[in-house]
């Protein structure tokens, strides 16, 4: 108890210093942060304490909006994910929707194995259990125990983008003003973020190059099958 309580007065302590630096260097970035918010990335990630997103991609508070779960899963029936998605693709106006899974994934292991975890995690992870059936032959033909969770990974975000597809919010989004829908993977081992090449392929929203600036970085998303690349 006396540790996890040093680590919380920690991270108090942290966050201190953090906001007196950000304003130090930059005084008007708070007051600018309180006036309101519009991000252009809608970001779906994984729960995952190594996958924070505004930090692997090199962005700053108010340059992305966040949905994460266990494993990253886009379920249509969850009205917590949809009102996020409306939220952000119909009040924030995203210009871009994120779906990102990761190496390493305990979901993912999970779901590749026969016996229960326990609790409403079994229950969650029913939409992942249901691509691994779908892709068995695929995945039982990976002997690599770790390989084989980083392909169930990508199949996961495969789904979610195709979830994401047939949501109406994001449809209309698409179709009325270029709404871009991603699906990506992030290798943890080496920071890096890879473009699977899923999602709006095609049509005037995926061709050539859309760059997305924030407060001391900015990504470059290229149509189609190219990289989304932090600069």
């Amino acid at each position: 108890m006396a540790q996890q309580q040093d680590t919380f007065l920690y991270a108090l302590s942290s966050n201190n210093a953090w906001a007196g630096y950000k304003a130090h260097q930059n005084p008007s970035f708070f007051p600018k942060l309180a006036a309101g918010q519009s991000p252009q990335i809608l970001w779906l990630g994984c729960s995952d304490s190594r996958c924070p997103e505004t930090t692997i991609l090199g962005l700053q508070p108010g340059d992305v909006f966040v949905h994460r779960n266990i494993a990253n899963i886009i379920s249509p029936t969850d009205i917590n994910t949809s009102a996020v998605i409306e939220y952000a693709v119909v009040h924030l106006k995203v210009k871009h929707v994120v779906l990102c899974g990761h190496t390493a994934c305990g979901g993912a292991v999970a779901s590749l194995g026969d016996s229960r975890v326990g609790g409403v995690l079994d229950t969650w992870l029913t939409p992942l259990k249901a691509v691994r059936a779908a892709h068995r032959e695929e995945l039982d033909g990976i002997k690599d125990d770790a390989a084989r969770a980083v392909r169930i990974a990508e199949l996961n975000v495969d789904a979610g983008v195709k979830v994401l597809l047939a949501n109406f919010t994001i449809t209309e989004a698409i179709q009325d003003r270029g709404l871009q829908v991603h699906g990506v993977i992030f290798d943890i081992a080496s920071g890096r973020i890879k473009d699977l090449g899923l999602g709006t392929k095609g049509g005037n929203w995926s061709g050539g190059e859309d760059v997305v600036r924030g407060k001391h970085a900015q990504i470059v998303f290229r149509g189609g099958k190219g990289e989304m690349a932090v600069k």
